[in-house]
């Protein structure tokens, strides 16, 4: 990046959720590097450490956490121009009836509906100040298939629907939202899978363990 575009980042803020590891942490990596003033989160709070920007805990399925969160950031720096909504969790391959209904709804809370909290959030903010930017990440299964993996694939064909939708509703308010849709990318994620709740035997049992263990 030049030294002019550096300097158009100059006092602008970014909000970058579960920056803790992965997509997340480089993201908000070079949005600093980019002169972004960057504020990542994880529900954990980690700490900053040698990373070039601060940390905030954050917990995307509580509507009281996520309203702290975004208030301190605007207490801190008065603005929000990029809200980057990263924060997301996978369940292990398996058949989609290996997950309860309970499963079901979490991984939704967190990947989709944690997006809607974070952008109801923000945008009204934004729209005083003017302008604006979204980026929600996805993946490519939110336009592709893929077996043993329904639920993931489920939310985030939500997220490029809200995604697109959303960005024709606000683009007269200043406000641009994207979705980045992603393949596979070499990070903690897989190791952080969640595993089916109601594992159990079925003629496609053999399938789902070859999509395990042929996960890259």
């Amino acid at each position: 990046m030049n030294i002019g575009s550096r300097d158009l980042m100059q006092n602008k803020t970014a909000l970058v959720t579960g920056a803790s590891s992965g997509i997340g942490e480089a993201t908000a990596e070079r949005l600093a590097s980019a002169g972004y003033k960057v504020y990542g989160t994880s529900r954990r709070g980690a700490q900053a450490g040698q990373r070039s920007f601060a940390m905030l805990p954050l917990d995307v399925t509580s509507d009281e956490s996520v309203e702290t969160a975004v208030t301190e950031v605007l207490r801190l720096e008065g603005r929000i121009d990029l809200l980057v909504n990263n924060a997301g969790f996978g369940v292990a391959p398996a058949s989609a009836e290996e997950s309860s209904i309970e499963q079901a709804r979490a991984i939704f809370d967190t990947n989709f509906f944690g997006i809607v909290r974070m952008t109801r959030a923000v945008v009204p903010h934004m729209r005083h100040q003017g302008g604006g930017r979204i980026i929600n990440i996805g993946s490519v299964l939110g336009f592709l298939p893929m077996p043993y993996m329904a639920l993931y694939a489920a939310t985030k064909h939500a997220i490029e629907g809200y995604s697109e939708s959303l960005d024709h509703e606000l683009r007269t308010r200043g406000i641009r939202v994207s979705v980045i849709e992603p393949a596979y990318t070499k990070t903690q994620f897989d190791a952080n899978f969640v595993q089916p709740d109601s594992r159990f035997v079925r003629p496609w049992a053999e399938a789902a363990r070859r999509a395990r263990d042929e996960h890259p």
